[in-house]
């Protein structure tokens, strides 16, 4: 797939399109530095569902318009009541789980490689979006920061599980206590971000990274990403059990038969993911 294929996203507010097998995804909202709105969110959450089923698509990109990637969930838009009842306190925390689950937890649950693309801010459940994704790559200018201590939040998004992971138990705690806007160069220092690169050089390395693991052995990933999540929470002996399945599983696939053909010919795999 050359051409570029555009997809209703149902919302201005958020662009889409799929191209050489990445779905990418465009935060919409420049003027509001992109930060999420109930429309935004409701249409990432139906969109990551529908290309983590999607064969043609293979490797997600997902970015943001104009000068930032993300600013976290709409502060402006919490303040206003939806309506003239107001929600219990159970109602109101059973809701969040439901949307934290079906966007930020369907997000790290795919089991398609996902990259983010930072520029400008990230911040809050922005930065948490950036986190959830496997790789991420930021332009020399971004900013990031969990910024929940100066609303007087506690966090959520699966933040907290997500810093702890990629930065430590005791940095975690540094950066959701004192909000500390983090510039590019000491976030790649500290494992927040992949690789930073020249503001004028992201969407095309981003792009061009996600349409190189879009080339690459999708049913090897998926199981890739089945190891790395269960070595998280299993012991030494138990995670090489588990890599062993997953390991003659893809042993018998189509796509380890082409890279081995592909090595004695001394030539680029053809992967096709299965």
């Amino acid at each position: 797939m050359s051409q570029r294929e555009q997809i209703d996203s149902g919302t201005s507010e958020l662009l889409a399109e799929i191209h050489d097998h990445v779905a990418i995804l465009t935060l919409n909202r420049p003027e509001a530095r992109n930060a999420l709105s109930s429309g935004l969110s409701a249409a990432l959450r139906s969109l990551i569902n529908r290309f983590g089923e999607d064969p043609e698509v293979r490797s997600i990109l997902i970015t943001g318009s104009g000068r930032a990637f993300c600013a976290g969930a709409d502060v402006k838009g919490m303040s206003q009541s939806s309506g003239s009842t107001e929600p219990t306190f159970e109602e109101r925390v059973a809701d969040l789980r439901i949307k934290q689950r079906s966007l930020w937890g369907a997000l790290v649950q795919l089991r398609k490689p996902t990259v983010a693309a930072i520029a400008g801010p990230a911040a809050g459940a922005g930065l948490a979006l950036a986190l959830a994704c496997d790789i991420r790559v930021a332009a020399r200018s971004s900013i990031l920061t969990t910024a929940y201590a100066r609303v007087g939040l506690s966090g959520d998004c699966g933040i907290s599980w997500l810093l702890t992971r990629l930065v430590g138990f005791s940095r975690a705690r540094e950066l959701l206590f004192l909000s500390t806007r983090i510039d590019a160069q000491r976030a790649e220092a500290l494992g927040l971000v992949n690789q930073v690169v020249a503001d004028e050089d992201l969407q095309r390395t981003a792009f061009e990274l996600a349409a190189s693991l879009a080339k690459g052995p999708s049913f090897a990933f998926s199981c890739m990403k089945d190891n790395l999540d269960n070595a998280q929470s299993t012991g030494l002996l138990e995670s090489m059990d588990y890599e062993a399945s997953n390991l003659i599983r893809t042993e018998l696939s189509l796509d380890h038969k082409e890279g081995v053909r592909a090595f004695a010919e001394k030539r680029n795999p053809a992967f096709e993911g299965n």
